[in-house]
């Protein structure tokens, strides 16, 4: 008997989704890597199919992601990392999110995407009286 996918898959079927849209991977290249349709892949990121273990293993490969990075946060956990998978799922799902993670990543300095993040909350800071450059000079051990 075929088991019909839960919140669980739907889960994993997003993160699919949001990992591959932050790699700007297509359906069709991913599909192709992974020797299935583009159509299976929709399936698996809509949790329309379960994705099974070998499979899943397949797409952590492509992806280049440990399997667990897809349970993070799952439904009814609370375990490490769920919070973070509900803000990355968030950010993956606004109008800009998926560019804003694009160029961070393009960056490839961790120096200045650490700065970056230090000037991103400060900003959101600045109506408490945040000094964006005292963030940037405290993060690397300066006065």
């Amino acid at each position: 008997m075929k088991k019909s996918p839960n919140d669980i898959d739907r889960h994993v079927g997003s993160r699919v989704r949001a990992r591959r849209l932050a790699l700007g991977i297509t359906q069709e290249a991913l599909g192709a890597a992974l020797g299935i349709t583009f159509q299976q892949i929709q399936k698996y990121e809509k949790g329309v199919n379960r994705i099974g273990s070998g499979r899943l293993q397949g797409i952590c490969d492509v992806l280049d992601v440990p399997v667990g990075y897809f349970f993070d946060g799952t439904p009814g956990t609370e375990g490490f990392g769920a919070d973070a998978a509900k803000d990355f799922d968030a950010i993956m799902t606004m109008p800009d999110g998926i560019r804003l993670v694009r160029a961070f990543m393009a960056l490839g300095d961790p120096g200045l995407q650490r700065n970056l993040v230090v000037l991103v909350e400060a900003a959101v800071g600045l109506g408490c009286g945040s000094d964006p450059v005292k963030n940037v000079r405290e993060s690397h051990g300066r006065p």
